[in-house]
C-alpha cells in the first residue's frame, strides 16, 4: 500500500504526462474495486467489466480529483456508482440456491456455517442495493461510517441511520427465510 504523499505525488505525475503510471493506481486498488462491484452485480464477470469501466472514468477524470478525501474513496464512490448504473441496465438473474450450495462430504459445523452464508445471502439479496452496501462497506469490509457515508454520498448521520434500518430489514428478511424453511421441514 501506498502513502497518501506518495499517491498525491503519482497523481501529479500521470495529470503531467506519465499516463502509464496510472496502471499503479490501478494495481493499488483493483481489489476493492472488484470487490465493490461484486457486491452490488453479485456476478464475477460484470464485476470485472464494472471495475474496468470505473478505472478508466477514474482516469479521465483524474483532474477533477480535488484531494479533500482519499483517493481511494473517491474511486470507490466511482466504482459504486457506476455497478448501481450497470445493474439498472442489466436484468437481475436470480440462482437458485440448489445450484450454490453442494453440502455432500462436509461437517456437520461446515454445513451449520454455509446455510447461515446461504441464509444472510438471500436475506442481503432482498434488500434494496443502498441498503445492502451500506451493511457490507460497514459489517464485511469494516469501513468507519465516514467512509460508506463518503462512498454513498449522504451525511454521516443518514448512513448511520440507514445501516440501523438496514439491519433491521435484514432481521425481518432473515425470520422469514427461516419461517419458510421450518415449514418445508
Amino acid at each position: 500500500m501506498i502513502t497518501i504523499q506518495e499517491e498525491n505525488a503519482l497523481i501529479d505525475r500521470i495529470l503531467a504526462g506519465e499516463k502509464q503510471l496510472y496502471t499503479t493506481l490501478v494495481d493499488n486498488y483493483k481489489r476493492y474495486a472488484l470487490t465493490i462491484a461484486f457486491k452490488v452485480t453479485d456476478n464475477k464477470a460484470d464485476a470485472e467489466e464494472v471495475a474496468q469501466e470505473a478505472f478508466i472514468k477514474a482516469f479521465h477524470y483524474l483532474s477533477g480529483f480535488k484531494r479533500d478525501a482519499k483517493f481511494s474513496t473517491w474511486l470507490y464512490r466511482i466504482v459504486f456508482n457506476t455497478a448501481i448504473s450497470f445493474k439498472r441496465k442489466h436484468r437481475q438473474v436470480f440462482q437458485s440456491i440448489d445450484t450454490t450450495f453442494h453440502p455432500e462430504g462436509e461437517v456437520d459445523h461446515e454445513l451449520e456455517k454455509e446455510d447461515k452464508r446461504v441464509f444472510i445471502h438471500h436475506a442481503l439479496q432482498r434488500l434494496n442495493e443502498l441498503d445492502r452496501m451500506s451493511l457490507q462497506l460497514f459489517y464485511l469490509k469494516e469501513l468507519s461510517l465516514e467512509e460508506v457515508a463518503d462512498i454513498m454520498g449522504q451525511k454521516v448521520n443518514t448512513t448511520k441511520v440507514r445501516i440501523h434500518r438496514a439491519r433491521q430489514r435484514l432481521a425481518d428478511e432473515l425470520k422469514s427465510i427461516l419461517q419458510n424453511e421450518a415449514l418445508t421441514l
